[in-house]
């Protein structure tokens, strides 16, 4: 099947923009409904993406959507919800409702593939609401069975120049000369944004991907401490980072979910409990991985200049986000 025409669900975010940049160099054409048109104005400049102001929770635009297109690929994940159980409302409504809209819409309107983006380590009794939330929402697409036909991508941590990750870190170096740290020893294998891409249009672009679950790693496994000593010292910022015990971390989330954006959650914490690492080879279709060593210094730099405005710099892009 020649693709051609693919609906990206979430496509304004952080990996949805690499992604819409990998398929516009393929010559796909793009869509990427979003409730706020002007916060992807960016990809407007995209020869092959269209934005399209869009509720992608209502059914029927989502069906109106997916009319004539080879493909979709949902994106969509958040990282914090009211409490619930076995996950709270928000979780639900992102990771398991609107997946199983998606499967609902793909198949009312004849769609052939469908890829999800879920996360490694999610299970139905994962220690945290945000990893069981995530293995219900695999239960979901998998429910289609072969219409669409499916593939479930289940990522480590993701980074990249405008990852919410080694920058946050590298913000939070900048600013304190102590650093409480829960999971500090927790193992993670992050992967580079550019290889998530390029799985992703693989996957639309070999048909034996379907009916597939791939884990997407990078080449190396670092403990969350390692990985935030090293940017601290690529942006030039002395911190000392303290492993925090789980129930001090609690309590510090606790306090952090009275802000409107918090950095940190209990769930989060609770997410720590576990490894993020892959069980087998870190990306398919024999793919080399991108090491957080040989990216990184591309967008956390240690040169005097840069280091001073860093933190005002991703002040104000957190602002406008």
């Amino acid at each position: 099947m020649k693709m051609e025409r693919v609906v990206l669900i979430g496509g304004s975010g952080f990996v949805g923009r690499a992604v819409a940049n990998r398929l516009t160099e393929a010559n796909i054409d793009v869509i990427v409904p979003t409730r706020h048109a002007a916060r992807a104005r960016d990809l407007t400049l995209l020869p092959t993406v269209e934005v399209v102001q869009a509720d992608v929770h209502d059914e029927a635009t989502l069906r109106s959507l997916f009319d004539g297109v080879d493909a979709v690929v949902n994106l969509v994940g958040i990282l914090h919800s009211r409490s619930g159980s076995p996950y709270g409302p928000d979780f639900a409504r992102a990771h398991v409702e609107l997946p199983r809209k998606i499967v609902a819409a793909c198949g009312a309107m004849s769609v052939p593939r469908l890829v999800h983006i879920s996360a490694l380590g999610a299970s139905p009794t994962g220690p945290s609401e945000y990893l069981r939330s995530k293995a219900a929402g695999e239960d979901a697409i998998r429910s289609a069975g072969h219409a669409p036909a499916w593939t479930v991508l289940r990522p480590s941590v993701i980074f990249g120049r405008e990852d919410h990750f080694l920058n946050l870190f590298a913000q939070l170096a900048c600013k304190l000369p102590v650093l409480p740290l829960a999971g500090a020893h927790t193992l993670f294998q992050p992967v580079y944004v550019g290889d998530v891409a390029e799985v992703v249009w693989r996957c639309l672009a070999d048909p034996s991907s379907a009916g597939q679950t791939y884990e997407l790693a990078g080449p190396t496994v670092h403990a969350l401490h390692e990985l935030v000593e090293y940017v601290a010292a690529l942006a030039g910022c002395r911190v000392l980072v303290v492993p925090q015990p789980e129930p001090l971390a609690m309590l510090q989330a606790r306090l952090m979910e009275l802000s409107p954006n918090p950095i940190m959650s209990r769930d989060n914490v609770r997410s720590l409990r576990i490894d993020s690492v892959a069980s087998g080879a870190p990306l398919p279709f024999g793919l080399t991985p991108s090491s957080v060593e040989a990216v990184a210094p591309s967008y956390i730099g240690n040169e005097s200049q840069r280091a001073r405005y860093y933190s005002l710099r991703n002040r104000q892009r957190y602002r406008q986000d």
